[in-house]
């Protein structure tokens, strides 16, 4: 039987795990160790909640990552990780009206998660970690014994009856989560990235930022030295522009900062980015020079709806002088616009840009 006091299923002292808010590398980490994971998630919010619908945490005996409530919930949520795995049953909780009186949400509202136990092996789980890292979405669907997870273009009808239920709901609602009576759908975009051109301390801070914000990052800096930047968990390009964009497949959860102060690679990289389904451009610069660089632009052959996509100067507003100051702003600015779209998005995933 569970034994709390000798459980490695506790919660830490400090809620480091909550850092990592996608539960998708932690679940590969699971399944690659063969390990059995517990996935809690947050389906169904009535008032506030920190991050709403689509939360998540994962437990898998010694690791955690996620969070769902911002610390209210997360112990008990642990204690009753631990039975799932035990015991393999699902467990739908409630907290807040109508939950554990001992457990107050602050926020007055209340919460509903689905607790599932993940064998290593389980077929759905690898779907989910495999489309995650080809950049593809996809959608949970489970009732917490059975589960599948769908990528844009699977035939739908082989999906059984109570389950498709749940399906029509998920092409209903741009929510990225939502439940019927009888299952739970979870709806994932690839891992938001950011890609920055160029090599001064305002590139470097923008691509630490980014990597640490949970950004997938790449730096792109033609003709840059052979050793890469001293900044843990971003990919370095040092070819042309042109060749680093194609490698990794501008897609539309990608944010691209042009800032290299070089106004020919400035310009080829704005050409290939603007027309592209990334989710959001930049370049830094000033505003005196921005008509200059949008007529050359539209020389080149972009529409006026797409050199319209372009954020010059790039970040939102703050006043921002030193490097760290801009990084703020742009990563800021990059979020916003790649959630914005997230917002209007249903199942399948399939958006015009704004």
């Amino acid at each position: 039987m569970f034994n709390q006091a000798l459980s490695p299923w506790t919660m830490p002292a400090w809620p480091h795990f909550g850092l990592e808010s996608d539960v998708r590398p932690a679940l590969a980490r699971a399944m690659a160790g063969g390990r059995p994971s517990v996935l809690a998630s947050l389906y169904a919010v009535d008032g506030a909640a920190p991050l709403g619908e689509g939360a998540q945490m994962l437990f898998d005996g010694g690791w955690q990552a996620g969070f769902l409530s911002g610390g209210c919930v997360e112990g008990d949520v642990a204690l009753h990780a631990a039975q799932a795995a035990e015991d393999g049953r699902p467990r739908r909780l409630v907290y807040g009206r109508g939950g554990p009186a001992d457990i107050q949400l602050l926020c007055g509202s209340r919460i509903e998660l689905l607790l599932e136990r993940i064998a290593p092996g389980d077929p759905a789980a690898e779907r989910l970690v495999a489309l995650g890292q080809a950049r593809r979405m996809a959608l949970w669907l489970t009732d917490g014994e059975r589960r599948l997870c769908l990528a844009e273009g699977d035939d739908e009808a082989t999906v059984p009856p109570d389950l498709r239920r749940t399906l029509d709901r998920a092409h209903q609602s741009p929510i990225p989560a939502g439940h019927t009576d009888a299952a739970v759908y979870r709806r994932y975009a690839p891992p938001f990235r950011l890609v920055v051109v160029g090599g001064d301390p305002t590139t470097l801070a923008i691509a630490r930022l980014a990597a640490d914000a949970g950004f997938d990052t790449a730096l792109v800096r033609p003709k840059g030295p052979a050793e890469p930047p001293p900044i843990a968990g971003v990919r370095y390009f040092r070819g042309a522009v042109a060749e680093a964009f194609s490698d990794l497949g501008l897609d539309p959860w990608t944010a691209v900062a042009v800032a290299t102060h070089d106004l020919i690679i400035d310009h080829d990289a704005l050409a290939l980015a603007l027309p592209s389904p990334a989710g959001y451009v930049g370049a830094l610069g000033s505003r005196r020079r921005l008509p200059e660089r949008l007529d050359r632009l539209r020389a080149g052959g972009l529409s006026e709806a797409e050199v319209a996509r372009l954020k010059a100067p790039i970040g939102l507003d703050i006043g921002a002088r030193s490097p760290w100051q801009i990084a703020v702003s742009v990563v800021a600015e990059a979020i916003q616009a790649l959630q914005a779209a997230e917002a209007r998005r249903v199942w399948p995933g399939v958006l015009e840009r704004a």
